[in-house]
This record gives structure tokens, C-alpha cells and sequence, in this order.
């Protein structure tokens, strides 16, 4: 009677998560994700399967209250799953909606008639390499908006950084010292702006490392035909593989970790009023700087702060999902994990502020929202994905159950939750959400993350502004120790609970019941998470490139014969030929399309290729900047492939 009860239970499970498939199927025949009531549609469903999970594990999978470490630790990591729940929820109802402001920027471009009002350039910078600044530099310069200047805010104090913009005929401006940061360098320009005798109607606002395309201002400028409207943020695209895609070898098959963001959740923000300020490739209105008193300074994220006070002065923040601008995605897994953790403590120090959201302020009920949602998802999100890696252990090392279920209850609640979830958050973003490359990037910076949200909600005040370093040598293969240490230790840890729970008698695995089946397969998942991540923390060497190149035919003088070959690489000093094997260290003459005629020498012959030396002159030099930075289309990768994402994955982690 037990087994039949329990093959009754089995197969009415696997009917709800069939039938769950099924839906799923029909929807996306049927919907489009750029429908609002279908968006609505798919995200109820998964509101109303996340609470019917949440509300299963309240009532089903927790011991009774009691002075014991299993209720302690059952009833934590409950805690921990509900949180994150309720972030996802909050997710839900933004991704519901969702909008796009490029027909509004057609049927508005040029609303200010015969006079373009004047855009003032902001480039901040500290200490970017020279190669860094001068394409920003020279794509600022390349606007096509006719009334439109640029100025380096050096807080570096360089020397050649001031020649550089003296040639080419840009603003320089240093101050004595670095008080506030980034926001106060800016806020520094702005005082100077406003003694001018003619302030600049709109400022853009760049990091040094962001390159605008020649329609950058144009285009956001085109939202600014509403007096109200206060800021215009556009995407970050980047030219580079962060080190996620770079490491795992996902370059060309995964898309960076920010795309989901802003190609989709901000879209959603802005649909709501709700879209905030990201900084770089944002461009303000100078009144409404004016009134606000410039750029906050109480937090480290002072785009996002600037957004609320801009709102509390009735001024809105909207979003043009349009790649204008390209930039620098960190290239090394320290910086990487540092500029997640630093922003995680600037909204902490927002939500501890007087805009937070039980603060006295004029701030809208769905602007307190914005910020109580992000304040929820920092908190929330990294440490549940630590949590759920390192809870098993309880079971294999101390028999400690944090979840007990069973088998059928959690092919009837669990999975059916989770499978409906991923399929509206890849079908509204196009297939973005690829389970372990996910979970990998959250636990990377789960350890930093959690200790910033904790350490920013209890001392907002008093942490100094980290900036995130780019550029500098990626030659050489760099294992970052430090961070690998902790997931080193949880991967030995989960694998020697696996092996001794089941080579042990005395050990939980064998013990009776289900919940041993359970904590097996999750174990077996967290396995995979670990190694993988193992595997980014290995950082390989880096050559520049760039995502968006195609190989095109260009012609070489070579030993007095001219011959066509295939351009399949083309950096700022170098160039990649196929269908040659040239000679290391000759001469030759490369024909670039638009660039001209220039010298070059082979720097070594690879398979059916040679690589080339370029010297160029500075005009040349200014074109091919332009070229590869600023005049194209979108830079990065922007979906996936989803077999060429598994073999990277499974090929690297092979060789650890």
C-alpha cells in the first residue's frame, strides 16, 4: 500500500511539472515579450508558484520550534530562501512591464529648432592608461551634435594628460585635491562651469573608459523635449569580455553579466518611472543640476542618489535602451568582484540615508520602492546563493537536515516553481538566464557582497571610494588565491561529505528516507557550481579585442608583390592577416579601407596567419580609433548559445 501510495505521488508530480511544460510551450508560441499583458500573464504565474513554493517550505519542510541547532539552521536558511523570494517577487512586478523610448527619440530629434542648445562633455578620470583616455578622448570629440565640448577632469594631476588635450584642443582641468571622489571632481567642474559666462544647457557625464558613438548626444538629447524630463541614461556596452565570459571561454556564446540589467530590467525600471542613473553614458539637465546643488556625495553610487534627489525635486529619470556608448568591462576578477561590492555598499548607504525608504523625504511611494528593492536583492540574493552551497554540508558532516523533503513533494513544488521561472525570465530576455553561469557569478561575490551590505546598513559612513583599475598588463596567467581560497574549501568539503556519507555507515547518507536523495542531488549541483567557478578564478591572458569585428579583404606590398588576404583582427597598434605566413620581422605595406596606406612589420607568423606591427600617424591614429570604438554598431554580445556555453564550460573545468 506504501509503494502504490507513494507511485501515486510520484506520477501526480510529474503530471503538474508536465503540465507546467506544456503551458510553457504554448506561451512562448503564443507571446510576445514586448506585450505587457503577456508579460503580466507569465509573471503572475510566477509569483503565484514561488509564494505556492514558499508557503510549502513554511508548513511542510521545518522542524517545530526548538532549542536545537536543526531548528536553528532550518529555520536560517529559510529565512535566507524567503528573502530571496521576496526580491524575486519585487523582480516579478518590474519585468511585468516593460518600454521603449527609440520611437519617441525619431519623432523628437532636433525639438530645439534652429539653436542646439550647448552639451558640455564630462570625462572623469584618476589613473587610466594613456591608450585608455585617448579613445574617450577622441570619440567625445567626434559628436555629431554641432554645439558640443569636451573637459578632462584630471584627478590624477598628470602632465601628459594636460599635452594630450592641449593637442587636442579639449578643456583640462585638475583640482588641488580628491574630496568626494568622482562626484566631487564632477561637482568641481560644475562650479567652474556655472563662473563661465555661458553655462552649458545639458551635461554628459562619461567614465574614462567609456567611448561615445558620434550619436551618443544627439539621441539622449532627444528626450529632453519635456521640461521635466532631468537625466537621460543610456546602456554600458563593452568592447571587452568581462572575466565570467573570458575565463569560461563564453566570449562569443555569453553575453556579460550586466545585459540583463540594462537591456531589459532597466527598460522595465523605466516603464514604472522608476529607471535610475548608472552614471557614465548619462547625459543631465544643467537647470535641474543647478537646483539640486550638483552630484550627491553622501553615497559611493552617486548616480542612483542622483536620481532620487532629481525625483524629490521633480525632475525624471528615463532610459534609452540604444548601445550609444562602449566601454571597459573589468578585466580582472579582483576589480570585478570589488565594483560589484562597492556598489552594493553605496545602495546601503542610500537606504541608510534621508532618501532611504522609510526616510522624510518627497520621494513617490514607487521611488522608495526602487530603493527598497535593490536594498532587498544585495542583501538577499549573494548570501542565500553562499547559503545554499554551504548548508548541506550540515547534513553529510553533523546530520543535519535543513530541508526535509521528499521526493515527490519536491518534483510537485519545487521544480515546477523553478522551471516556470526560468522560462519567463528567458523568455522576456531572450534566453539570458543560464543556470550554473548564473549561480557561478553571484557566488563569486557572495563573500565581499554579503560583508558590504551587512557592514553599509550598520556604518554607512566612512568607507573611501575604490576605484575599479582597467587597462594595465593581462599577458600572463594569474590564479587570484585569495579569492579562490573559500570555494576551494567548500568544494574539498562538499566533495569529501559526498564520498564519506556514502562509504561510511555512521555518516547521514545512510540514513532512511528521502531527504538523503534530496540533499544528494543538490550536493551533486553544488559540485558543478564550485568547480566552475574554480575554474574563473583562474584568469588567463588577455589580447585586446573586439567582440563586434568581421573579417574584411584588405590588400599588403609585400617583398614587391601586392596580395589580398583577410583582416581578422584589428587593435589599436596591431593587425591579425589570414592566408599569408609572412616572415618574422620584414617589412611591408598594409591598405586599410578609409585609413590609407601605412607601414607595418610581421611581430610572428601563427598557422595560415601572421601578425602585424602597425606605425601609424597621428591622423591615422585618430581614424582607427574612431573606426573601432566609435563608429559601431553594437559592440558586445547580446544573447546566447546555449551548446557552445555547455562545451566551454565543461572543456574548462576539465582542466582544473
Amino acid at each position: 500500500m506504501t509503494d502504490l501510495l507513494r507511485g501515486s505521488e510520484l506520477w501526480s508530480a510529474a503530471m503538474i511539472c508536465l503540465l507546467t511544460f506544456g503551458v510553457a510551450l504554448i506561451s512562448s508560441a503564443v507571446f510576445k515579450n514586448t506585450s505587457n499583458l503577456h508579460r503580466g500573464i507569465l509573471f503572475s504565474l510566477s509569483a503565484l508558484l514561488t509564494c505556492r513554493y514558499i508557503v510549502w517550505r513554511a508548513t511542510e519542510t521545518l522542524p517545530p520550534p526548538a532549542l536545537s541547532l536543526e531548528c536553528f539552521f532550518s529555520w536560517s536558511f529559510f529565512a535566507l530562501e524567503a528573502a530571496a523570494s521576496l526580491s524575486s517577487l519585487s523582480a516579478f512586478l518590474i519585468l511585468s512591464r516593460t518600454t521603449s523610448r527609440t520611437s519617441e527619440v525619431e519623432e523628437n530629434l532636433g525639438w530645439w529648432g534652429e539653436t542646439p542648445p550647448k552639451v558640455t562633455v564630462l570625462i572623469a578620470t584618476y589613473n587610466e592608461d594613456r591608450s585608455v583616455l585617448e579613445r574617450t578622448i577622441i570619440g567625445a570629440r567626434s559628436s555629431r551634435h554641432p554645439n558640443c565640448d569636451v573637459l578632462v577632469l584630471d584627478d590624477g594631476r598628470r602632465d601628459w594628460l594636460q599635452d594630450f588635450c592641449n593637442a587636442q584642443k579639449v578643456r583640462y582641468i585638475r583640482r588641488p585635491d580628491n574630496k568626494g571622489s568622482k562626484a566631487g571632481n564632477i561637482n568641481h567642474a560644475l562650479s567652474l562651469l556655472a563662473q563661465g559666462s555661458v553655462a552649458p544647457d545639458f551635461i554628459a557625464v562619461l567614465d574614462a573608459d567609456f567611448v561615445p558613438h558620434t550619436d551618443f548626444v544627439s539621441r539622449a538629447l532627444a528626450l529632453f523635449h519635456e521640461a521635466d524630463v532631468g537625466l537621460v541614461q543610456t546602456p554600458q556596452h563593452f568592447f571587452n569580455p568581462d572575466p565570467i565570459q573570458h575565463n569560461l571561454g563564453l566570449s562569443r556564446s555569453y553575453p556579460d553579466e550586466q545585459r540583463f540589467f540594462f537591456d531589459h530590467l532597466q527598460p522595465s525600471r523605466d516603464s514604472w518611472g522608476i529607471a535610475f542613473c548608472c552614471g557614465t553614458s548619462s547625459i543631465a539637465r544643467w537647470d535641474a543640476l543647478q537646483k539640486v546643488g550638483g552630484f550627491p556625495t553622501e553615497s559611493i553610487t552617486e548616480d542612483f542618489m542622483l536620481t532620487l534627489v532629481l525625483q524629490e525635486a521633480g525632475y525624471r529619470t528615463v532610459y534609452l535602451n540604444e548601445a550609444l556608448t562602449e566601454g571597459l568591462a573589468p578585466e580582472g576578477l579582483k576589480e570585478y568582484v570589488t565594483q560589484r561590492a562597492r556598489w552594493c555598499l553605496g545602495l546601503m548607504q542610500i537606504a541608510r540615508s534621508r532618501l532611504g525608504p522609510f526616510g522624510q523625504n518627497g520621494l513617490r511611494l514607487r521611488d522608495r520602492w526602487s530603493v527598497a528593492d535593490s536594498v532587498v536583492f544585495w542583501l538577499s540574493t549573494f548570501s542565500f546563493r553562499l547559503a545554499a552551497v554551504i548548508f548541506p554540508l550540515l547534513y553529510w558532516f553533523f546530520n543535519i537536515t535543513v530541508v526535509d523533503a521528499n521526493v515527490p513533494d519536491i518534483i510537485a513544488y519545487f521544480v515546477p516553481y523553478y522551471m516556470w521561472v526560468l522560462f519567463s525570465l528567458n523568455f522576456v530576455s531572450g534566453g539570458l538566464i543560464v543556470p550554473v553561469v548564473n549561480d557561478v557569478s553571484q557566488l563569486l561575490g557572495a563573500i565581499p557582497i554579503t560583508r558590504a551590505a551587512v557592514i553599509g546598513l550598520i556604518k554607512p559612513k566612512g568607507h573611501p571610494f575604490s576605484v575599479t583599475a582597467k587597462g594595465g598588463d593581462r599577458t600572463t596567467v594569474v590564479i587570484q588565491w585569495r579569492l579562490m581560497l573559500p570555494f576551494l574549501l567548500m568544494f574539498m568539503s562538499t566533495a569529501l561529505g559526498l564520498v564519506i556519507g556514502i562509504f561510511d555507515d555512521s555518516f547521514a547518507f545512510n540514513d532512511a528516507g528521502d531527504g538523503k536523495a534530496v540533499i544528494l542531488l543538490w550536493t551533486i549541483y553544488n559540485l558543478l557550481i564550485l568547480i566552475v567557478t574554480l575554474a574563473v578564478c583562474v584568469e588567463l591572458p588577455r589580447v585586446e579585442q573586439h567582440l563586434a569585428d568581421q573579417p574584411e579583404r584588405c590588400v599588403i606590398f609585400y617583398e614587391g608583390q601586392l596580395k589580398r588576404v583577410w583582416l581578422t583582427d584589428l587593435t589599436q597598434g596591431t593587425a591579425r592577416i589570414r592566408g599569408l605566413a609572412l616572415k618574422p620581422g620584414a617589412p611591408l605595406e598594409i591598405k586599410f579601407r578609409d585609413l590609407g596606406d601605412m607601414p607595418a612589420y610581421v611581430l610572428e607568423a601563427r598557422g595560415d596567419g601572421s601578425v602585424l606591427s602597425l606605425k601609424l600617424s597621428d591622423a591615422q591614429y585618430e581614424l582607427l580609433l574612431k573606426r573601432l570604438y566609435v563608429e559601431g554598431l553594437v559592440p558586445s554580445i547580446t544573447s546566447t548559445r546555449l551548446s557552445a556555453i555547455i562545451g566551454a564550460v565543461l572543456k574548462r573545468a576539465s582542466r582544473l
